[in-house]
């Protein structure tokens, strides 16, 4: 994943930007499969948990897989097109009081930091490294533009924590045996970290520097 390349037969084979991996957990057994190690589970920008479909889409899913159907594929993108967006996401603007308050959460993940809460102490094996910090910034630039904003608000960062932090923050042994889970955690925080005021009323209303 680091290197974007891939080797077969002992030739190396260098992949085309944009480059992305999607990996599966499978919740139930792992026969066939095994753990990834927690430094390559950092890697993953989102941990995103696929709950059993509601009737209407199950409804949908058996009636698309059960007949006769053709499917056509239509270009909605280009690599090209993915790539100019990932640069606009990286120039979003973000206030200082929106980055703080990320750091403060990520940082309340681990045990040996002097502002970690009791729960994080007794319940937490291991917290979220700085890839957190930049993958929860990235992920609410995105989240900010897909609502039609150029700045970053503290709901933005608030709605990516799970994906970015449930995979990131190891809960204890203890912790796992009484059901409490990185998400409950994770959601405490939230709940007992405040949000940072902005020092300028204007932050919120920047205007757009992203260029044509």
């Amino acid at each position: 994943m680091q290197e974007r390349q891939v080797s077969a037969g002992g030739k190396k084979h260098v992949l085309e930007q944009p480059f992305f991996v999607l990996a599966t957990q499978n919740p139930i057994e792992q026969e066939g499969t095994y753990p990834l190690p927690e430094a390559q589970l950092d890697r993953f920008m989102f941990l995103v948990k696929v709950e059993y479909p509601s009737l209407e889409e199950e409804l949908q899913i058996v009636e698309m897989t059960t007949k006769p159907m053709k499917t056509e594929v239509n270009e909605i993108l280009t690599g090209k097109d993915i790539l100019e967006i990932q640069d606009i996401v990286r120039r979003v603007p973000i206030s200082e009081h929106v980055v703080r308050y990320v750091l403060d959460l990520v940082r309340a993940t681990r045990i040996n930091d002097e502002n970690a809460p009791d729960l994080v102490k007794q319940r937490v094996a291991w917290g979220a490294g700085p890839r957190a910090s930049q993958f929860l910034i990235l992920g609410a630039k995105t989240r900010a533009l897909l609502h039609g904003r150029l700045y970053v608000s503290i709901e933005d960062v608030q709605k990516v924590a799970l994906p970015v932090l449930r995979h990131r923050v190891l809960t204890t042994y203890g912790a796992e045996a009484e059901g409490y889970t990185s998400d409950r955690l994770i959601q405490e925080l939230m709940e007992l970290i405040p949000a940072r005021e902005s020092e300028n009323p204007r932050d919120d209303r920047l205007p757009n520097v992203l260029g044509s």
